[in-house]
């Protein structure tokens, strides 16, 4: 087996956050080469690579695990006394991070205990927006949910789509509605709109216009 074709098996860990997101949405990015790259992708990418120039401080470094089924690029590691802590960098322009973030941080946590044999217990995101991080500490609870996660992601298949999201809200800029359609699905389909938020596409409403 070559190293190429074994990093293709693991899950990346920025695939956890977008599946907590979204695992419809997730389902298109992983299995339909049709989605356009988003605007924060881009713009993430950009602040990272003017960062990563600041005083040689950023240290990007790449992990994986087999045991954990999981691999990806940590964008920043500090060490005190041979303490070392992640730190994950957002755009974030709600100034705020969201529950998938930490199981992101979670993820990249548990690949460094991996590497390091150390618990890892607390990792930091850091806010462009706000120009602060904010500490979050691992719980028993985020590393249950990643597992999950790498368990769901490794049986998905490309003949079964996921349901629609329990929150419409989330569809209104998604780069993946053209082909998601979901007002569509829950009219034509609404068994795969069945407890969600779509199950009554006529009360949603995105951008002003009914749905």
């Amino acid at each position: 087996m070559t190293t190429a074709s074994f990093r293709d098996e693991l899950v990346h860990v920025s695939a956890l956050n977008e599946f907590v997101y979204c695992p419809r949405r997730f389902y298109y990015q992983r299995y339909h080469d049709q989605i356009g790259t988003p605007y924060e992708l881009v713009d993430g990418r950009s602040k990272h690579e003017r960062q990563s120039r600041r005083g040689g401080w950023v240290r990007e470094r790449y992990f994986r695990s087999e045991e954990l089924g999981l691999h990806g690029k940590l964008d920043l590691i500090e060490s005190d006394d041979g303490v070392v802590t992640p730190v994950e960098r957002k755009r974030a322009e709600s100034e705020t991070y969201y529950p998938s973030d930490e199981v992101q941080l979670a993820g990249y946590c548990m690949l460094l205990e991996a590497a390091t044999d150390k618990p890892v217990n607390v990792g930091y995101i850091y806010l462009y927006s706000t120009d602060r991080r904010h500490t979050v500490r691992i719980t028993d609870r985020h590393r249950e949910t990643v597992e999950e996660i790498v368990s769901q992601i490794g049986e998905m298949d490309v003949d079964t789509i996921p349901p629609l999201t329990d929150n419409p809200s989330k569809c209104e800029a998604c780069s993946a509605r053209t082909y998601c359609m979901p007002a569509e699905t829950a009219r034509l389909e609404p068994h795969r709109a069945r407890g969600t938020g779509w199950e009554d596409p006529e009360s949603v409403t995105l951008g002003g216009d009914e749905q």
